[in-house]
């Protein structure tokens, strides 16, 4: 979580992931019903396990143990074709319109840099092209 579970109650949409809100952090929990109750929020739940979080969800996604990558990479598909991405956010308070070096690859299953003696990275490769001041360049609107 980024921020503090007292600002879930400005929710419209809490998501519970890999995790059993309702019985670990009750207190908390309060905010997330609180949203429901007062903003009409949805809660969705994706676990493996039917929790009593899931209980009160909305929308229970079971999935199977190891497919959480999978399922976050079709919400953020499905977001980015309905344009449902907030852009400005993106851009102004994360690491997604900064230029990645042109040496970074990804190629049958590895990334560059892999060592197969060591079987280790270096990961010098994986940063950001910088500036003259040693600062992340961002990529033209």
């Amino acid at each position: 979580m980024t921020n503090h579970w007292i600002d879930i109650k400005n929710a419209d949409v809490v998501i519970i992931m890999g995790g059993n809100a309702a019985e670990n952090h009750p207190v908390g929990f309060g905010w997330v019903t609180e949203a429901m109750k007062h903003n009409n929020a949805k809660l969705v739940v994706v676990d493996p396990r039917f929790n009593r979080s899931a209980a009160v969800a909305d929308y229970y996604a079971q999935l199977r143990s190891g497919t959480d990558i999978a399922f976050f990479l079709g919400l953020i598909r499905y977001l980015i074709e309905t344009n449902q991405v907030n852009w400005d956010y993106v851009k102004t308070f994360t690491n997604a319109g900064f230029i990645v070096r042109e040496d970074f690859g990804y190629q049958d299953g590895l990334f560059t840099g892999y060592d197969p003696e060591t079987k280790s990275y270096d990961t010098e490769s994986w940063f950001y092209e910088l500036d003259e001041q040693a600062t992340p360049r961002l990529m033209k609107p």
